[in-house]
């Protein structure tokens, strides 16, 4: 198996991938076989794309950033914004540990690469893990 270098040729090609996309992010995931049941994944967002809020019920979930800027954006179950977190590459808080329940989205404020983890495997979100606003 050969080493996975991030460098910012390996940044910048994922960015440009996620221009290409028309949800205007572009996931690569960083695990090494389906047996591997972490999920570690590098996302790289353009601004405009569009996460729903939603929650990750059993598991926190830990974002770095690598690139760019974004808020991560933390709501109550009515779908009122209760807090906000500016995260930058090159200043402020560069990391962030989401709580397992807690409803989120992110606004991209230029292009943006992200790793994140979560506990355990991959599960789908149900229509109650996205809030209805």
């Amino acid at each position: 198996m050969s080493q996975l270098i991030i460098d910012n040729t390996f940044i910048d090609t994922l960015i440009n991938d996620a221009r290409a996309n028309p949800r205007l992010r572009q996931a690569f995931d960083l695990r090494t076989s389906t047996a591997d049941q972490s999920q570690r994944m590098l996302n790289a967002l353009i601004p405009g794309t569009l996460l729903p809020i939603h929650r990750h019920r059993e598991t926190t979930e830990t974002v770095v950033i690598l690139r760019g800027r974004m808020d991560e954006v933390f709501f109550d179950d009515e779908g009122h914004e209760t807090s906000r977190v500016h995260l930058a590459h090159d200043g402020g808080p560069q990391a962030l540990s989401i709580p397992a329940g807690a409803w989120h989205t992110v606004e991209v404020l230029e292009p943006t690469v992200i790793f994140e983890a979560k506990d355990g495997p991959f599960v789908p979100r149900s229509d109650d893990d996205i809030l209805k606003t």
